[in-house]
C-alpha cells in the first residue's frame, strides 16, 4: 500500500532580499514529500537553508517562487488570517526557547491557546491536563516555568503543541539548550507519541542523536537537497553519522 502524502514541497525558491540591491538565495528549486506519520529530520550546518525549508513547511513564511501544500491546502495561497488559523487547526509547535508564558502554571500554558481557538475554559483546562499527563507532568500542573527544569520546561511546550490534536508537530531545534540525558528523554517522548498518535514530526536539528529516531533525513546545502536518506540506510556510530 502506498504511504499517504501530507506535505508536499514542489519547486520552492526562497529569496531574500538584503538592502536595495543585495539578494541571498537561501532555497533553490527545493521537492519534498513528507508521509502521514512519518518523522523527518532535516539537517544541515547554519546558514544552510534548513530553518527557512522548516518554516515554509510550518506556514510561517512563504516562498518566493514554488508551493507548499499541508494536507491538501496550497499554503501559498492563503491570506494571513487564513494562515494563522491554518496553523492553530493543523501544526503544533515546538521551539528550542520553549517560549512559555514565564507568570503563568503548566495548565494554563497549555490552555490559552486553546481558549483563543475556541475552546471552552472547562474542556480547554480538562485537555490541558490530559496532555500535561501525557507527556509525564502529571505532578506538575500548577508549577510555573522557573519552577521547572528545562526538560520539564520541554515537555509543557510539547504538551502545548498536542493540545489542539495537530496532525503536524514541527520542532525546531528542541534539544538545543538541554543536556544530553534530558535531550535524549525529549527525543524519546517526540518519537513516543509520534507512533502513538500518528502524529507526523518534522524536526529542524543539528543533533544527531535525533536521527536513530527518524524515519527519514533530509541533509540540506547551500539551500538545496543534498541527499533524502532513510534511518535503516545510515551508519551511525556514537558522535558521527556515515
Amino acid at each position: 500500500m502506498d504511504k499517504e502524502v501530507l506535505i508536499k514541497v514542489e519547486h520552492v525558491n526562497k529569496v531574500f532580499k538584503l538592502g536595495k540591491k543585495t539578494t541571498v538565495q537561501a532555497l533553490k528549486d527545493i521537492n519534498l514529500e513528507i508521509f502521514k506519520g512519518e518523522y523527518l529530520s532535516i539537517m544541515g550546518p547554519s546558514g544552510s537553508g534548513k530553518s527557512t525549508l522548516f518554516n515554509m513547511i510550518g506556514a510561517l513564511d512563504k516562498p518566493s517562487s514554488g508551493y507548499v501544500e499541508v494536507a491538501g491546502v496550497n499554503l501559498t495561497k492563503l491570506t494571513a488570517r487564513q494562515l494563522a488559523h491554518f496553523r492553530g487547526n493543523h501544526i503544533g509547535y515546538v521551539f528550542q526557547a520553549y517560549n512559555l508564558l514565564p507568570a503563568y502554571d503548566a495548565i494554563t500554558n497549555v490552555t490559552m491557546p486553546l481558549l483563543f481557538s475556541g475552546m471552552s475554559p472547562e474542556d480547554a483546562r480538562k485537555r490541558a491536563i490530559e496532555v500535561l499527563e501525557m507527556v509525564g507532568l502529571g505532578h506538575r500542573l500548577t508549577h510555573r516555568p522557573d519552577e521547572m527544569s528545562g526538560g520539564q520546561q520541554q515537555r509543557v511546550a510539547i504538551a502545548r503543541a498536542l493540545a489542539n490534536e495537530p496532525a503536524i508537530i514541527l520542532a525546531d531545534e528542541p534539544t538545543a539548550n538541554l543536556d544530553l540525558v534530558t535531550g535524549e528523554e525529549i527525543i524519546s517522548l517526540i518519537s513516543d507519541l509520534s507512533r502513538r498518535l500518528g502524529v507526523t514530526v518534522v524536526t529542524a536539528t543539528h543533533d544527531h542523536k535525533m536521527l536513530a529516531t527518524s524515519d527519514r533525513i533530509l541533509w540540506i546545502k547551500d539551500g538545496c537537497v543534498d541527499r533524502l536518506e532513510r534511518r535503516e540506510d545510515l551508519n551511525i556510530k556514537v558522535g558521527s553519522v556515515k
